[in-house]
């Protein structure tokens, strides 16, 4: 038997337009006049347009919307529903933990400047080609990609540290462009995008943005992080490849044609959000891909790595290990894996190099590896405890998952 398709009034229909809403109304009024169950067939109705009570509605075209760091806000409201006061306590902890995280990334980059700016001013500029500018360049980027995905999930304690890292690393990229360690086009080119970036983030998040050039940003975001990633990793290993622009390439081209393709409504709503999924894990591959560039240019010269400090390499293990419990906490999986990566690859990696070659002591790496491991068993331990699971197993299940929020 065929469905009426009259909606109910406490029925909440999503993402209706205007004219979708005036219809709905009509619905309303019709269903209260006349009931579906008291019509006769010999009755000539003159129904208002578009009530749906045939059983195939008429399709309508998807309104296609293309985040360039797909994510939804994180609900606390609907999180906290029926949850204990322990819950909601760690809650209020994780999000102050990720404000603390400030303290060490405001203060990440302050030895290393301090150590390359007295490298500069002795006339030493070549210790400075112990930190590789695409390491940096991937970072910087990785930061900026990122500050938009944060203010899209209302996180401003992490908006605060992505701004803190885009700024703090492009110092040190001005005192590389200085040494002549960064080629010249790159660093203006990296100049101007930083530079707008910041303003535009800025700008919409206080709502001062036009929608259309914010989209524009967006696109700009999808387009560019998808093409310079493949492009850094490659170059990451010249001269052991070849010297060649041709990942870049391939990849802006394919990236052009995802988001061309999603603008103008050639993919599914499946294949829209795929695309928005992938420009976010973008944003954290390049964040990612720093630690992996340090420790390649570490095996490749680790007579220069006196150039890194390891006070900078433990801010970045603190900084990074701060905001764990809150990315677990909301089950954010992205988040997590870019924290944790840097946390291990890049903050506790780094110093078990300085450890190898007997640049910092062993009582320094190992109160570091204790507290590493400490804080990890804990973030994970104390999740499960407030959700009432039986093992912190199953914290890290609902999060590679996706359930328990």
């Amino acid at each position: 038997m065929a469905k009426s398709y009259c909606y109910a009034p406490h029925l909440p229909i999503p993402h209706l337009s205007q004219h979708q809403h005036r219809s709905q109304n009509q619905n309303l009024v019709l269903k209260h006049k006349y009931p579906t169950s008291s019509l006769r067939p010999q009755q000539n109705l003159k129904f208002p347009t578009k009530c749906l009570l045939f059983p195939f509605p008429r399709r309508r075209r998807t309104n296609f919307n293309l985040n360039a760091l797909h994510s939804d806000p994180h609900d606390q409201n609907s999180v906290k529903v029926g949850r204990n006061e322990s819950y909601e306590q760690w809650d209020s902890l994780t999000s102050k933990f990720s404000g603390a995280a400030n303290v060490p990334f405001l203060l990440l980059q302050m030895p290393q400047i301090i150590l390359n700016t007295r490298n500069l001013m002795a006339g030493n500029p070549t210790a400075l080609f112990a930190i590789p500018w695409l390491g940096m360049l991937t970072s910087l980027l990785g930061n900026l990609s990122l500050l938009s995905y944060f203010a899209k999930k209302k996180e401003k304690e992490a908006m605060v540290v992505q701004t803190l890292g885009v700024v703090s690393t492009y110092v040190v990229i001005v005192q590389l462009a200085l040494a002549e360690a960064m080629p010249l086009p790159s660093f203006l080119a990296t100049s101007v995008v930083i530079a707008s970036g910041l303003f535009l983030n800025f700008m919409n998040f206080f709502g001062l943005l036009n929608a259309g050039i914010w989209r524009f940003w967006e696109d700009f975001i999808t387009i560019g992080g998808l093409s310079v990633l493949p492009q850094i990793m490659w170059s990451t290993f010249v001269p052991y490849v070849p010297n060649s622009i041709l990942p870049g390439a391939i990849s802006f081209a394919l990236a052009v044609l995802a988001v061309t393709m999603a603008r103008t409504g050639k993919l599914s709503e499946k294949g829209v959000e795929f695309i928005g999924g992938i420009s976010g894990w973008t944003a954290t591959l390049l964040f990612m891909w720093m630690p992996v560039s340090q420790l390649w240019t570490n095996f490749l010269n680790p007579e220069n790595m006196k150039g890194l400090s390891a006070f900078s390499m433990l801010l970045a293990m603190l900084g990074n290990g701060l905001l764990l419990p809150r990315a677990l906490f909301i089950r954010d999986f992205m988040w997590f894996t870019g924290s944790t990566w840097a946390t291990l690859f890049y903050g506790y990696g780094n110093l078990a190099c300085l450890f190898v070659l007997n640049i910092i002591s062993k009582e320094f790496f190992f109160a570091a590896t204790v507290g590493l491991v400490s804080w990890i068993g804990m973030a994970f331990w104390r999740d499960s405890v407030v959700r009432g699971y039986s093992s912190p197993l199953a914290s890290l299940r609902d999060l590679v998952f996706g359930s328990g929020i």
